[in-house]
C-alpha cells in the first residue's frame, strides 16, 4: 500500500510512472480474476484501486500547486 506523504516527495514524472504501472497491474488482477471466475486474492483489487486513486491525488495536488506558484 502506498502513502500520500511518501509519494509527495516524487516527481511528476514518477508519479505518473507509477500510477500507470498500478493501472497495468490492476488490469491483470482482473484478467485473472474474471478467467478464473475466482480471484485467489481480491483484496489486491481493491488495493489497486485505491493506490490509483491516491497517486492521481497526489499529481493533482502538485498541478494545482504549481498553478498557483506561476499566478
Amino acid at each position: 500500500m502506498l502513502k500520500a506523504k511518501d509519494l509527495r516527495d516524487q516527481t511528476s514524472e514518477e508519479l505518473q510512472a507509477q500510477c500507470n504501472d498500478c493501472r497495468k497491474s490492476l488490469f491483470r488482477l482482473v484478467n485473472e480474476s474474471k478467467q478464473a471466475k475466482k480471484a485467489e486474492k481480491p483484496h489486491l483489487i481493491r488495493e489497486k484501486r485505491k493506490d490509483i486513486a491516491r497517486l492521481l491525488t497526489v499529481i493533482h495536488q502538485k498541478q494545482l500547486a504549481k498553478q498557483q506558484s506561476a499566478v
